[in-house]
């Protein structure tokens, strides 16, 4: 692979430093999003992700084709694994896949309802052959309840967890723009298996993690479902501002532009009125005087915000905002984000290798100190399937399974 100027390839960094789950197996049943993320995630920490695909391949490898002839949420969430393809439907392939947990230190999986104990893995049962596997469900709605057997999908998490309530316009609900309750069921998933290996480390015992996508979503709309409970009322919609703080969001600044800024505290408001809205008597105006009051008075003192900001323009209203200390941010676009600086100066890029060819990937955001973390490449469907089942039944010849 051809190094790009300020860029290290995959190679350069695998030699640099040790990664913190080097001697980890991570056996993942998974397909989408969650599982994925989350096993990738592992993987960019060192541990040996084995990708368990049915025939087909991963139901993501589908959705379109445009990084390199390959999908880009497969690309996203797979890339440092091996793939090895498994027909579990069949006697050998699932004999073969008990094998395979067998070698493997942590079991992540997140298909459908149930699909699992189907197959012969349930916990109770993995909990008795082995004792020191950590196994980690995602699903939807967790594996009790009434909600148990339902299937789930991003969007719909979304909506039963009212991300939908408080996200968009006044008139219209709007989804997050990326698979949020996906995300953040990865990331605690990612969290509770390392704790669990800690665990293990302690007590020789690996147990059981039911990751809820629904539990995981909830968790982060806590602010606004504690509004609802305390105050016994729907928070409104507020578009791309905040619905508890005032002034905080996207204001114009004329034309089709905008900027985006936040005050938090009683210093920057007046900050804002005195440097930025060259109003000193607003910031003593009773009607705003505290963050709850500009709350209540919102529908008052946002035109005037708008109104001073149209007349700066941005250039300059970005200019005394810096200037006055107040928090702030251009409002990019997904261009804005692939070639921001910030990014750049830090080395966030690096190359992956793929079927496809060389593809530039974003580093994760671990950013431990005395780690560097390794781009594994993307697999192709099937890739590692000799690799892996050659290393299993050396193991298994050598007694040497866990």
């Amino acid at each position: 692979m051809t190094e790009t100027p300020g860029l290290m390839t995959a190679a350069t960094e695998q030699d640099t430093a040790a990664s913190p789950l080097d001697g980890i197996r991570v056996v993942a049943l998974e397909h989408a999003v969650a599982a994925p993320l989350c096993s990738r995630h592992l993987a960019d920490l060192g541990a040996d992700v084995v990708k368990v695909e049915p025939p087909a391949g991963d139901l993501a490898r589908h959705y379109d084709s445009v990084v390199n002839g390959q999908a880009t949420y497969f690309v996203w969430a797979n890339r440092g694994k091996r793939s090895v393809v498994l027909d579990l439907k069949s006697v050998a392939g699932k004999k073969t896949f008990e094998q395979l947990l067998g070698s493997a230190d942590v079991f992540v999986h997140n298909l459908g309802p149930g699909a699992v104990d189907r197959l012969g893995f349930d916990r109770d049962t993995l909990r008795q052959r082995l004792p020191r596997l950590v196994n980690c469900a995602i699903s939807g709605y967790g594996v009790d309840g009434p909600y148990r057997n339902r299937k789930a999908f991003d969007l719909l998490i979304q909506s039963e967890a009212g991300l939908l309530s408080v996200t968009g316009g006044l008139q219209q609900p709007a989804k997050a723009g990326v698979s949020v309750a996906d995300m953040c069921a990865a990331v605690y998933a990612v969290a509770a298996i390392v704790a669990a290996l800690r665990r293990r480390d302690a007590t020789g015992s690996g147990g059981f993690i039911d990751i809820s996508m629904l539990d995981c979503l909830s968790e982060w709309m806590m602010p606004p479902a504690y509004y609802q409970l305390y105050a016994g009322t729907q928070l409104p919609r507020s578009g791309a501002r905040h619905n508890m703080v005032v002034p905080y969001g996207v204001y114009p600044t004329g034309g089709d532009e905008h900027v985006n800024f936040a005050v938090q505290t009683a210093s920057q408001w007046r900050r804002l009125c005195e440097k930025v809205l060259d109003d000193p008597e607003l910031a003593d105006d009773p009607r705003f005087a505290t963050n709850e009051l500009r709350v209540r008075h919102r529908g008052e003192l946002e035109p005037m915000i708008e109104a001073k900001l149209s007349d700066l323009g941005t250039a300059k209203a970005t200019e005394l905002l810096l200037a006055a200390g107040i928090p702030m941010a251009a409002v990019n676009d997904l261009n804005g984000l692939v070639t921001h600086p910030q990014h750049e100066a830090r080395g966030r890029w690096t190359f992956a290798d793929s079927p496809g060819g060389p593809v530039r990937v974003l580093r994760s955001p671990f950013n431990m100190e005395g780690t560097v973390e390794y781009a594994g490449a993307i697999p192709g469907l099937g890739e590692h399937t000799g690799e892996v089942l050659a290393e299993l039944r050396g193991k298994v010849v050598a007694g040497e399974e866990k």
